[in-house]
């Protein structure tokens, strides 16, 4: 890819991530607007603005730091906090200058201008309306992808095993490829591990599971087993410190049992001067199976070649479908001339996803119902007994934004970016409407003990929990980031190896 083409996607996420955090924004503008409060700065960005403007009493400005932005309110100065402003809820002073034209260097005058405590209803009014309009966000997308349709393939809707590793924890309690799960821990699921439905997925089923063993139904053959499988962890990186206590520099991994779902093994890439380029192997070809034995997912392939590492590299016979022909071809793993720390390998370099892709058009009902029952779901996970999913798993701007990032490049990705709006947007909205401090939900609380108390909450006390519910948030969006960081940094390493060269054929 172009840098050209790097820079357009970047563009992108910065429009997309900025519209939805906008929106949000805009809604508070409005209703404060609509309900007679101080508007002082309508801003869009964040850090000093490179350009601003003053319109009806209220400052439009553009900051420097392009992710969000914010409504400054005096008369709600608890939700400037955030932004790293202060002020109290009760009656405040503010000090607008006006230059008055006239004399040789120009006069300026004060005027003081004093502004009344807002009502309770009002104080709700306005924290209420950034969540709806990200709810309203959400269901404009949502009427947009059911209009222009959502990509899904047959992976997403299969429950096919596709490899198991033999030595895990599936394999050895006797799950094999072309397994078809229907049930896990108890709980029937449609999908393996498609991000839009969480909730009856086979990884999220596996990972939220909470008993030693997880029991997981299948049918083979058309007769219905069930085996229990123990899942283990693969050991994550830690940081030692003075040698009494482990940093972790990356999340904890969760509960698994080492399968994949089922795919098709086709060819996308072969490297030059290979043993698959000299068998005549080529891109669209499919392999279907590997010494006589079916395969249902290309890992089969890879497993076969990562078997030889250890010991003498044995002879592969690959069963490849193309087109309407059918053959085999007999490949001999060799060292390549780079990178030199490699196993033997066969040079097939990449292959292709289910090209059998499918445009479905939800219901926006659909849509905003599996939206919000993603996050509900996640937080019954998150404070479940037992339950190993923690604050550490959930992700932050980096990760949405590496989401997008990931979602333009695709070639339908367009569809895909305004279905994972939807339910970015949902959540968005419910979770604003927590009732912690500073998020809008804690407004809302704030404003309805207010009116239960026929008083404002003292100025000093609110202040001191809105200031310490900030600096948690402002910590716990940095701890987030640090593992969305180091995610998408190793995933950019493993994604850019040094290329495979192949020493010519003799």
């Amino acid at each position: 890819m172009t840098i050209l083409h790097y820079i357009l996607i970047a563009l992108e996420v910065i429009l997309i991530f900025n519209l939805i955090i906008g929106a949000h924004e805009l809604g508070h503008f409005l209703a404060a607007r609509w309900r007679g409060l101080k508007v002082e700065r309508f801003a869009i960005w964040f850090g000093k603005p490179i350009w601003k403007k003053k319109i009806n009493g209220v400052e439009y400005a553009l900051g420097w730091i392009p992710a969000g932005g914010y409504v400054a309110l005096p008369q709600m100065a608890a939700m400037e906090i955030i932004e790293g402003k202060s002020g109290k809820l009760e009656e405040k002073v503010v000090e607008p200058w006006s230059e008055r034209v006239g004399g040789e260097k120009g006069e300026t005058q004060a005027a003081r201008e004093i502004l009344p405590n807002v009502s309770p209803l009002d104080k709700i009014i306005v924290a209420f309306a950034g969540p709806l309009f990200s709810f309203l966000l959400a269901i404009l997308f949502a009427v947009v992808v059911w209009g222009v349709g959502k990509p899904s393939n047959e992976a997403d809707n299969s429950t096919v095993v596709g490899w198991v590793d033999p030595t895990g924890p599936a394999g050895k309690a006797g799950l094999r490829p072309g397994d078809t799960i229907l049930e896990v821990d108890g709980h029937a699921v449609k999908h393996f591990s498609p991000l839009s439905s969480m909730m009856d997925s086979v990884t999220w089923r596996i990972v939220t599971s909470t008993g030693t063993n997880i029991a997981i139904k299948y049918v083979r053959d058309g007769k219905e087993e069930t085996v229990y499988a123990t899942p283990f962890h693969r050991k994550t990186q830690v940081f030692n410190l003075f040698g009494l206590i482990d940093i972790p520099i990356e999340r904890k991994a969760l509960r698994q049992i080492l399968i994949t779902s089922a795919s098709k093994a086709t060819i996308f890439e072969v490297a030059t001067n290979s043993p698959a380029a000299i068998a005549g192997l080529k891109t669209g070809d499919e392999i279907v199976a590997v010494n006589g034995e079916k395969i249902y997912s290309f890992t089969a392939v890879l497993a076969a070649e990562d078997a030889m590492s250890n010991s003498v590299v044995q002879p592969i016979t690959l069963s490849i479908r193309r087109g309407t022909e059918s053959f085999d071809r007999e490949l001999l793993a060799v060292k390549p001339l780079s990178p030199t720390n490699v196993t033997p390998l066969l040079g097939i370099m990449s292959w292709q996803g289910d090209t059998n892709t499918t445009l479905v058009h939800p219901s926006p009902l659909e849509q905003i119902q599996v939206s919000a029952g993603q996050i509900f779901n996640t937080f019954h996970a998150l404070f479940s007994h037992n339950g190993e999913i923690g604050v550490q798993q959930l992700g932050g701007a980096v990760m949405i934004i590496r989401v997008y990032s990931n979602l333009f490049q695709d070639e339908d990705g367009w569809r895909r970016v305004l279905w994972f709006s939807v339910i970015l947007n949902v959540n968005l909205a419910l979770l604003n409407m927590l009732p912690l401090p500073v998020l809008d939900g804690g407004h809302i609380t704030l404003s309805l003990i207010e009116a239960v108390r026929r008083r404002p909450v003292s100025a000093k006390i609110l202040n001191f929990i809105q200031t310490g519910f900030a600096a948690l948030l402002i910590f716990f969006m940095v701890y987030i980031a640090f593992f969305d960081t180091g995610d998408w940094l190793r995933s950019a390493r493993a994604n850019h190896e040094q290329p495979v060269v192949f020493a010519p054929a003799k």
